[in-house]
């Protein structure tokens, strides 16, 4: 069985000479591979310390580390869905695309029986390895493990600290203070249990999961035990929440799809006089000014928010097909990517020809699941 060591890493690449020094000492099998995850901002940190500066090299001949594969080729890049790599895990969109890469590549690994990882969380954001832990959760077996390492308090943060060296060697301590001896630090291993949900899961569905994001992974996983679905629409904090995961909406969003939810399955009916009745305008502002109240959004329909308050629709006119169908495809599109398809299908806008004309409805009902509006 080939053994890889999978590891996260941020500003602080010196988890994973540690991790190493760490399994080396204590006895653990040792990685015949090793890959790291990381993002763009973090790279150059990690190839400046590990092979510029010569510190993994000189860990390996100090110790008579086993042989074993790694290289820039076994770094991973964290890209987002259009094959970029992410600068950096602040954003929304980052940590979405961050948690989706980890569990892909740690999904990609374990299917290979003859594989065993050992799963080092060490490095990196705080979110980065709550993902890591989460995803070997799912897909790990009974052959991988999972770990942390940690040092020393007056070790942690700094720069020329890579591993205990045999011989004594000193260097700038923590925040540049005083001075510390290399040779007396102490690095700690500590493998952490985990729940291995992957045995009971259905193989169909663990194959499923393969192209599925992080979130629709969590959600098929929660979906699977319910017959029903609760649903939250959160108007002051623009969320539709179900199955444990958020989707963010923008104000305009939010309000189309409440607006869009109390008409039951009456539903929209977009007719040829459609643009021409304001009703659908008046009903749906009153919806937009219990979340938001952008001028840009009343502007779309002629009015402002203060005209709008006071009951003057001399200037309002109707709602049109340019701003109804790109709202539905968007909010759509969030719902997809963000739950699995069959609770998505229950959310999503439908749209149906009727005639000439076009249907628009959310067709979630009481027996689909309980919805709440706060």
């Amino acid at each position: 069985m080939k053994n890889i060591l999978l590891s996260t890493t941020g500003a602080s690449p010196q988890v994973l000479t540690e991790t190493l020094f760490a399994l080396h000492q204590s006895g653990r099998t040792f990685p015949e591979e090793v890959y790291v995850i990381t993002t763009q901002s973090s790279l150059e940190t990690l190839t400046n310390g590990l092979f510029r500066d010569g510190h993994l090299n000189a860990l390996k001949e100090e110790y008579q580390l086993p042989d074993f594969k790694f290289d820039q080729s076994h770094i991973w890049l964290i890209e987002d869905e259009q094959g970029e790599y992410i600068d950096d895990a602040k954003s929304i969109e980052d940590q979405t695309s961050m948690a989706n890469f980890i569990t892909r590549k740690v999904y990609e690994l374990t299917q290979d029986e003859n594989v065993s990882i050992h799963a080092s969380l060490a490095g990196g954001r705080k979110t980065m390895a709550f993902y890591f832990g989460y995803a070997m959760s799912i897909f790990g077996r009974e052959q991988d493990t999972l770990s942390h390492v940690f040092v020393d308090d007056q070790y942690e943060f700094v720069c020329d600290f890579w591993y205990p060296t045999k011989a004594p060697k000193w260097v700038t301590g923590k925040y540049g203070q005083g001075d510390i001896d290399l040779s007396k630090a102490t690095v700690t291993l500590a493998e952490i249990p985990f729940v291995r949900m992957r045995a009971s899961i259905e193989p169909s569905l663990i194959a499923s999961l393969a192209n599925l994001s992080f979130s629709q992974t969590v959600g098929m996983l929660n979906a699977g035990h319910k017959q029903q679905i609760n649903v939250v629409l959160d108007t002051s904090a623009k969320l539709i929440s179900t199955l444990g995961i958020d989707i963010k909406l923008t104000a305009k969003e939010m309000a189309f799809y409440v607006w869009l939810l109390d008409k039951g399955g009456n539903g929209l009916l977009v007719d040829r006089y459609f643009e021409e009745a304001t009703e659908h305008s008046i009903s749906f502002l009153a919806h937009y000014c219990e979340v938001a109240t952008d001028p840009r959004i009343f502007n779309t329909f002629n009015t402002t928010p203060e005209d709008f308050k006071i009951g003057d629709y001399t200037s309002l006119k109707g709602m049109e097909r340019s701003f109804l169908q790109p709202v539905c495809s968007t909010i759509n599109s969030k719902l997809r990517k963000a739950l699995p398809i069959q609770t998505a299908d229950k959310l999503e806008i439908q749209s149906r020809a009727v005639g000439n004309d076009q249907h628009y409805s959310i067709t979630l009902t009481d027996s689909d699941g309980l919805v709440t509006l706060v």
